[in-house]
């Protein structure tokens, strides 16, 4: 029997984006995903007429001025940093995605969430699809997180875990990770773009008509994005990401999506051998200790709501190279590199002939440019061997003609300035990177405790 051809008006399309093409292919031409081109209905030129369904009375439309405007009560997680990124605790039939790099620490975080929930009265559901319960069971001795109202399963069947919730009846669940779990009526393996939509709509249908929070564990590709399909953000209501740096045991939670709160919260953990613990004022972390020395300034970043003291370090050497280094960890590069040619454009530091290394204490990312002035001071005073005391802080955006502009939530760096104990603080009122360096020489102490000589 000869083989049946697909006509000439039946098209494939991509399920991710909805790119068409006249012929399957294994890779999508314009969102360039594997395996999510399928053929699509064959267009017959007829539109099916839809049936108009009267809605029960429970979910007839009412005038907007009729809705209760009483918020959904929330339920504490136990954690209260990763409650202050939720924005105030976990709403009942919420779906949450923390998605982060493999060995960061999600699923610490949320055997913490699951235990701190466990002995507050409420039953809690953890799903591990990639670890054994023996596994489960030894991190959650060394971290502290046994209690008798917390369930483990370890299950990658869709329905068994469906079952496991219709046993147990928790008031929490948490699904590590939705990758690893498969469901019978989608095509494929576990971790393809079918099936983590099948799996992910699911639960979240699950969650919503049970009034069940849903705490679900994403995977990331390499470039940082969620793994999997688009529309798995669109899903969720809340999309959380745990950033950190392997090399040091500071951990961040951001929300990039929250249907019930605010998206600029940050979460401050820190990782240690016996579980992750949460840091309320993480301001210590980012400075450094002892006597002031060339090379250092201390600027006021934000952190999401956050005001964080963040000092900065340069060191400089004079070199004999055609192509001086330029070597910075913890800040832009690119944004060094036009410090530099500013600070010597303006007469302010001699840059062309010195290596220069900038860094930031503690491991922390500086990603605003309400760095350049600590960035700029820092390295002018490593340049000229002068020191800038520990109570001064500077903020400020650096221009290519070398002005000062003021930056975001400058009122907010000011208080957490003085609530430090920062005496001076050198931002945009100095107008000029010139006139920033004779104000610091005003503002400050005229030696430093060692004896280096100061602006």
């Amino acid at each position: 029997m000869a083989s049946r051809r697909p006509s000439p008006t039946t098209a494939f399309r991509c399920t991710e984006c909805g790119w068409t093409t006249a012929k399957w292919v294994g890779r999508c031409g314009e969102c360039q995903q594997w395996g999510t081109v399928v053929e699509a209905a064959t267009q017959t030129g007829i539109t099916a007429s839809v049936t108009a369904v009267a809605p029960a009375a429970s979910r007839a439309a009412r005038p907007i001025t009729a809705i209760d405007t009483a918020e959904a009560p929330r339920r504490s997680s136990g954690v209260g940093e990763f409650d202050r990124v939720l924005g105030g605790g976990i709403v009942p039939g919420a779906a949450i995605l923390l998605s982060g790099e493999p060995g960061v620490g999600k699923s610490t975080l949320l055997l913490e969430v699951a235990a701190q929930s466990a002995r507050s009265g409420r039953r809690v559901l953890y799903v591990s699809a990639e670890e054994s319960l023996g596994q489960v069971r030894l991190r959650a001795e060394r971290t502290g997180a046994l209690h008798d109202e917390l369930y483990l399963a370890s299950e990658t069947d869709l329905a068994t875990v469906l079952g496991h919730v219709d046993e147990v009846r928790p008031e929490l669940l948490v699904v590590d990770s939705v990758q690893t779990v498969s469901s019978a009526l989608s095509d494929g393996v576990a971790g393809q773009p079918s099936q983590v939509r099948e799996v992910a709509s699911t639960l979240i249908r699950v969650a919503k008509e049970r009034d069940l929070p849903v705490l679900i564990v994403g995977h990331v590709t390499k470039d940082g994005t969620i793994a999997g399909p688009r529309v798995l953000e669109h899903l969720v209501d809340v999309v959380c990401q745990f950033e950190g740096d392997r090399q040091t045991s500071l951990r961040f939670v951001r929300a990039l999506k929250n249907r019930f709160g605010p998206t600029d919260e940050v979460g401050c953990f820190d990782m240690a051998g016996d579980g992750i613990a949460e840091v309320p004022d993480p301001s210590a972390l980012f400075l450094g200790h002892g006597d002031p020395v060339p090379g250092t300034c201390v600027t006021i970043a934000l952190e999401g709501r956050r005001a964080l003291p963040v000092e900065v370090q340069a060191l400089t050497l004079k070199t004999g190279a055609p192509n001086p280094r330029r070597v910075v960890s913890g800040v832009d590069g690119a944004r060094v590199a036009m410090i530099l040619a500013v600070l010597e454009k303006r007469g302010v530091a001699v840059t062309s002939d010195h290596d220069v290394y900038v860094s930031t204490v503690g491991g922390v990312r500086l990603v605003e440019p309400a760095a350049d002035l600590a960035i700029a001071i820092a390295i002018a005073g490593a340049v000229g061997g002068r020191a800038v005391s520990r109570q001064v802080a500077a903020f400020g955006e650096l221009s290519l003609a070398g002005e000062i502009r003021p930056v975001t939530q400058s009122g907010q760096r000011q208080s957490e300035a003085r609530r430090m104990g920062y005496r001076a603080v050198i931002d945009a009122s100095s107008k000029t990177i010139g006139g920033a360096m004779r104000d610091l020489q005003v503002r400050q102490p005229p030696a430093s405790a060692e004896g280096d000589p100061t602006f």
